[in-house]
């Protein structure tokens, strides 16, 4: 989420005569819980208990136990025990690849920061009013005054209009990290985990790759080949009986801005100028306008 105090929102800034706004920051967190409600909502995995047919609980294995105790008592029985079948997961690694960059790689060449990649450019659009104004301004200075010519009118359009104001919206530069998850099914029956890992295997079909989203960033995921399984069927001691199967995901993130450690996730919006104007006074100078009959009082 973006910080709160959204103090730079539609803020001007004075020193370099630009305008921010907030965006949607895309952080580690955003990935992370973009995975979590793939596997928990859009997935929703059903199983068959001595309940009947329950939703399967998803947890996040990097909350505390007595968290997880409190905050869904389903998951426990009457002895404290967790109750199956649960899916469980952790984000098990990450990588700053230097070969998969994405689409974006390399220094910007728009907007350079310091010790940073810089800023892309999102969109460039014309502001109309303002340049309106220039040329309404270079017709009064070609005609003199409008009203000693009637014919000639200050908002007549030209043919060609070389003062044009652009409008540029910029965006940090995304940063792509590959991030591992890893999802764990652990179940007391075969037909709990066969009826689990189903839809896991037929996920993304055969190149086993789909399309996770959150605060309206997206990201793709893969599904890797190895499933292991670690069971304990076999064991005749008193241990319960549980099966497990693991699976491996890679999703391919990238990061936006510094998150509360820094200003930067938020659109920069740019005026282009048009001229550089130097003031000067014209009757000590004796300067001749380029415009208008020529009959000026500053001639000398």
């Amino acid at each position: 989420m973006p910080p709160s105090d959204n103090q730079y929102k539609g803020v001007k800034n004075a020193k370099d005569n630009i305008k921010v706004e907030e965006i949607q920051p895309a952080t580690l967190e955003t990935i992370d819980m973009a995975f979590y409600d793939f596997i928990n909502d859009t997935m929703n995995n059903h199983a068959e208990t001595n309940k009947g047919w329950k939703k399967t609980p998803v947890l996040w294995v990097s909350a505390e136990r007595s968290f997880l105790a409190k905050n869904n008592k389903d998951l426990q029985d009457l002895d404290a025990t967790l109750t199956y079948p649960i899916i469980s997961v952790e984000r098990a690694g990450m990588q700053k690849s230097l070969t998969r960059k994405g689409s974006y790689h390399g220094l910007s060449g728009d907007i350079l920061e310091n010790h940073r990649f810089g800023r892309i450019t999102l969109a460039r659009k014309i502001v109309k009013d303002k340049t309106n104004n220039y040329s309404v301004a270079d017709n009064r200075k070609l005609y003199d005054t409008v009203r000693k010519q009637p014919r000639r009118q200050s908002y007549y359009p030209k043919k060609e209009n070389n003062k044009v104001v652009y409008e540029t919206t910029s965006m940090p530069m995304p940063i792509y990290v590959d991030m591992t998850y890893t999802v764990s099914i652990t179940a007391e029956y075969i037909q709990q985990m066969n009826q689990l890992l189903s839809p896991f295997i037929t996920l993304g079909g055969s190149i086993s790759s789909f399309i996770i989203t959150k605060d309206d960033h997206r990201f793709e995921a893969f599904l890797k080949e190895d499933l292991s399984q670690d069971n304990n069927v076999s064991n005749m001691g008193t241990d319960e009986r549980t099966y497990v199967t693991d699976l491996s995901f890679e999703v391919l993130g990238y990061i936006i801005g510094e998150s509360p450690n820094g200003d930067r996730p938020k659109l920069i919006k740019r005026e282009s100028a048009v001229e550089i104007k130097i003031g000067r006074e014209h009757t000590i100078l004796g300067d001749i306008p380029d415009y208008g009959d020529g009959k000026s009082k500053y001639r000398t």
